[in-house]
């Protein structure tokens, strides 16, 4: 694979990362809710759920989900029922969400899984790497899916640092939001909202 394929991906992932999106503002509001460490943690969960997906393209097992339309909409159902449920959760945490030290609402552990669960389990992101890394890679070298292992860890690193970044940025201005008492009651608010909207995103996706 040449430099100048490499540099193209990266520019167009980072690109792509940046992008206002569901994923952007609920990491902002789970760091402006819990922490920077918070947000880091979601934002290496989110990551870790890129390099799954990429092993799913890698093995072609991705062509076969996509392939059966059973298979897809199990997924689409299944991932959107957790998302719904993450959203009930903030829905229902809003009225009595208090910002005090970073961190101490929810272990960093399940905020990790939480983050791997909503990029596995979202259909939208696999459809997005089935359809995006193939473009990149050089069909002639016979080492296509070791391509793809490499296109896809270099997505998720840069991912991972474009999302920490969010997170820390985020989490600089948080003693601001806690000296706010309307902004601080409205985050559970803001983050169910978004959830609910990627969830009825992953709903609407066609098989």
């Amino acid at each position: 694979m040449e430099t100048t394929t490499l540099v193209y991906f990266l520019t167009a992932s980072v690109m792509l990362t940046l992008a206002p999106g569901p994923d952007n503002m609920y990491l902002l509001s789970k760091s402006l809710a819990d922490g920077a460490r918070s947000g880091v943690a979601l934002s290496a969960g989110l990551s870790s759920g890129i390099v799954f997906h990429t092993g799913l393209v890698m093995l072609g097992i991705a062509a076969l989900i996509q392939s059966s339309p059973l298979a897809f909409t199990i997924l689409k159902f299944v991932g959107a029922a957790y998302l719904l449920y993450l959203a009930w959760q903030a829905f229902h945490a809003q009225g009595d969400l208090q910002l005090g030290e970073a961190g101490d609402t929810t272990p960093y552990g399940a905020i990790y899984r939480r983050g791997v669960l909503m990029n596995v389990l979202n259909p939208k992101v696999l459809l997005f790497f089935l359809a995006f890394l193939p473009q990149f890679i050089d069909k002639s070298s016979g080492t296509a899916s070791w391509q793809i292992a490499l296109l896809g860890a270099i997505f998720a690193l840069q991912a991972f640092v474009i999302f920490s970044v969010i997170a820390l940025c985020a989490g600089k201005v948080r003693d601001f939001i806690a000296r706010k008492r309307n902004l601080n009651h409205t985050l559970g608010i803001i983050q169910g909202v978004v959830l609910l909207i990627i969830s009825l995103a992953i709903l609407v996706t066609p098989a």
